[in-house]
Formats: C-alpha cells, structure tokens, sequence
C-alpha cells in the first residue's frame, strides 16, 4: 500500500509541517512506502492550466498522490479556510484516478474555533476526487506544539490513531 503525507501550510516553521512529520515518521515505520510532500519545503507552482510545464517538484507531488491509496492531510486553519497552498496542490491532481482511495486529515488552528468548518470543506474537496475520508480528524491547536516539537504524548496517540485507522479502512477496502 503505498501512502502520502502532505504538510499543507506554505510557511516556513510552520507548526503544521512539524505535526505532519511526525506522522510521516510514524507512517514510515509501518510502512516503508510512504512519501512525504511538505508545502513549506516544495516549490510547488501555481497551477496556471493543463498544457503548461510544471517544475520537477510540482510533477513529483502530483505523480505522488495520484499513486497512493491513502493520503494523510494536515492544514492549518486561515481565515476560517484551509490552506490555498493546498488548494493549489489538488489542481494537479486528476479526479479521475483517485477515486476509492482513502484520506485522514489533521487539522491545526491557533484556538479552539473553525475545526468542523475546515474538516467539511476539506472533506467536501476529497469527495469530489471521490477519496474515502477517515470520518475521526485529529484536531490541534499550536498550544499542543512547543519548541518545534509536539509537546503532549496524548496528540501523538491521536495522530498514530489517526495514521492507523485510515489505513485500516484502505486496507479493507482494498480486499473486496
């Protein structure tokens, strides 16, 4: 099974990107074939159109998750939105090759508002490339982040709840 994790925020030092190493490294030692596509270290290009040439660092994100069955997300909340970085990474992506595969999403906020807000639009995006969404989000604030590393064990039993349970779900629906 192969897996994606995607850090959606295009900041650099950005707490989200230290959440979704984790689960990267977590993700990893259960399954070696899982790749990590971090926003704020990519130089992803704005989309501009089908029949336009993209950087080798655009292609290999695309190529990245059109091939996983399961793709763990993490966004931080802007303006009551998810990430447009990551907005503009599905531009790439091909709804016709996506469908069945399977999505957690780990979301991070600096207070406790807007998580069911963002979790729907984000779930909303995933059902348009007909991907399966791990209904059971992690929801972080930057509290749960403390010198660059996260700094309470229950949020790493989440994200590793999280990790497991999506694949869990691919992993099911990969045998029928």
């Amino acid at each position: 099974m192969k897996v994606v994790v995607i850090s959606g925020s295009p900041r650099k030092n950005a707490n989200t990107q230290i959440i979704m190493k984790y689960v990267f490294e977590y993700a990893k030692s259960k399954n070696p074939d899982t790749k990590f596509i971090n926003l704020s270290e990519s130089q992803i290009e704005c989309y501009r159109g089908p029949d336009v040439e993209y950087n080798e660092d655009t292609m290999k994100a695309q190529k990245d998750i059109t091939e996983a069955d399961v793709w763990l997300i993490g966004s931080p909340i802007y303006n009551a939105f998810f990430s447009s970085a990551l907005k503009n990474l599905f531009e790439y992506v091909n709804y016709k090759k996506t469908a069945g595969k399977v999505a957690g999403i780990t979301i991070l906020a600096a207070g406790n508002i807007g998580f069911i807000n963002v979790q729907t639009l984000i779930t909303q995006l995933l059902s348009y490339f007909r991907v399966i969404t791990n209904p059971k989000a992690v929801f972080l604030t930057t509290e749960d982040i403390t010198e660059n590393s996260i700094s309470d064990q229950d949020v790493e039993s989440r994200l590793k709840e999280m990790v497991d349970e999506t694949v869990q779900i691919a992993s099911k629906l990969d045998k029928k």
